[in-house]
């Protein structure tokens, strides 16, 4: 069984303390750590926002989050009481036109001791926090900060973020973070590539016919009405979390495990998408918005109607892409990529589809191709799925069925999540799971590209109920190659 190896003593200040993030994921991933016996009792966590709070109240909230997030077998009042000590609250207002640093700032224990600085604000207040922490002189070398994404709205944001950052902390001290890189699944996909030789020499054009990669939500706007709009599938989804997945997917062996190595190789994997003009733009890409309908046989509102009475938007709450990439290994190889709001089910999933047999000695028993399929959620399991003579009298009769590896059913314990893994990562300054500052803006420049390309077409989105599996324009991107989507539940 892994053992959970304890990190050195740190302080974290949570800016955005009091927020959606930091109650959901943020202080009961800390809690967790901390029950595991990976924090030390000398760390501190300091929560800061605008909100005037007390400490008390601070930690009242900090208790309900993480009450709520942790299994009544594991929860323990004495460990969450040794646990509080550790938190502090110190108001202060990023945004306003005077503040005072210093009530913060001498919360903070010591120059020498590791110091994290997570921001879980609006990008917009990225720049004014680090310029506030270097004038404030809480800058040091052994500080580091964490941007939670969207790293701006478009290239040229995400490059004057960047730059603003940069100027105040060098590349090694800064972690962008994007949580699907701490998932367990995802965080085996190199492992499963390049440490089995049963996958690595089929692992190209000449072995895999296609690649899909689907994110799909049950839920609708939750609350973010004000940002999605101005976002939508497209920022939201893919420029982060699918493209970083499509690059662990389809980049060449790294050198070696180091951080640089790995994610110079996923920057070749972007850099090598084929761009998009109006023309293909049509052809290869989908924009959906739902409109009413049953989600889990219950009743869900269009996307206007949650927007609100009378709103009309334009803004794709579905995006299905055909994208290329132009190189050795992949030249011909489709990747299918999809994520969409108010879909059937949330799931994530990557299909590595096989080429058939050169030759079938079966006939049309065998026409199921060899899949593999890498579930990231609702449950984290690989499966391999391949084919096996039925059992049984009347001829031979063929079935695919899956070698399955569940996560739940094949490691007895509850192994941390991805918020409570990258945060040890971050104390650890293990860069590998972040993203580099030119990985980020060459995932902005094929998105831009898009975005540019829907523009020139006049694309609108196509409606999709509420509970389905998305546009049928979508089925016919891939029907016109002869395919057709994974279904999540088979």
């Amino acid at each position: 069984m892994a053992q959970f190896v304890p990190v050195d003593p740190f302080d974290l200040i949570i800016f955005g303390g009091t927020g959606d993030l930091s109650q959901r994921k943020l202080l009961p991933a800390l809690f967790h750590r901390y029950l595991d016996e990976q924090i030390p009792e000398s760390s501190r966590i300091i929560g800061t926002a605008r909100s005037e709070m007390s400490r008390e109240d601070y930690l009242d909230m900090a208790k309900t989050a993480c009450h709520a997030a942790t299994a009544d077998a594991t929860w323990s009042e004495e460990k969450w009481q040794n646990f509080a000590e550790m938190l502090y609250y110190q108001p202060l207002d990023i945004s306003a036109s005077k503040k005072d640093w210093k009530p913060l700032k001498d919360l903070v224990t010591s120059e020498k001791k590791i110091r994290v600085y997570y921001l879980a604000t609006a990008p917009s207040l990225y720049i004014p926090t680090c310029e506030g922490l270097d004038k404030a002189g809480m800058v040091t070398s052994q500080c580091r900060v964490v941007l939670e994404k969207p790293i701006g709205r478009d290239l040229e944001s995400a490059h004057a973020i960047n730059e603003g950052v940069c100027a105040v902390f060098d590349e090694s001290q800064i972690f962008r973070i994007d949580h699907y890189l701490g998932k367990e699944t995802v965080q085996n996909l190199m492992v499963l590539r390049f440490s089995n030789s049963l996958f690595e020499p089929l692992w190209s054009r000449n072995h895999i016919d296609h690649v899909q990669i689907t994110v799909a939500e049950s839920l609708g706007l939750e609350g973010r009405a004000g940002y999605y709009d101005k976002s939508g599938a497209l920022r939201d989804m893919v420029q982060n979390h699918i493209l970083q997945l499509l690059c662990l997917i389809a980049m060449e062996p790294p050198q070696s495990m180091d951080a640089d190595d790995i994610r110079t190789e996923k920057i070749k994997v972007l850099r090598a998408l084929t761009r998009f003009d109006a023309s293909t733009a049509k052809t290869q890409t989908v924009r959906g918005q739902y409109t009413e309908g049953l989600v889990e046989k219950q009743p869900a509102p269009g996307y206007l109607e949650e927007l609100g009475e009378g709103e009309t938007s334009n803004t794709e709450t579905y995006v299905a892409i055909k994208a290329d990439i132009a190189n050795w290994r992949w030249a011909g190889v489709p990747f299918y990529l999809r994520t969409g709001k108010r879909m059937k089910h949330r799931t994530s999933e990557i299909v590595i589809q096989f080429k058939p047999v050169a030759h079938s000695i079966f006939g049309d028993t065998s026409d199921q191709p060899n899949r593999l399929v890498i579930r990231l959620q609702p449950d984290e399991a690989v499966r391999l799925f391949l084919h096996i003579k039925e059992p049984g009298p009347g001829g031979l009769h063929i079935k695919s069925l899956p070698l399955n590896l569940s996560y739940a059913e094949s490691f007895h314990i509850r192994y941390p999540d991805a918020y409570e893994r990258l945060l040890m990562e971050v104390v650890r300054g293990n860069l590998a799971l972040f993203m580099r500052r030119d990985e980020v803006e060459a995932a902005w420049q094929w998105v831009d590209n898009l975005i540019e390309a829907w523009e020139a077409s006049d694309a609108k989105p196509v409606n999709y109920t509420a509970g389905s599996e998305g546009p049928l324009a979508s089925a016919m991107l891939l029907d016109r190659d002869g395919r057709s989507w994974w279904a999540s539940d088979k």
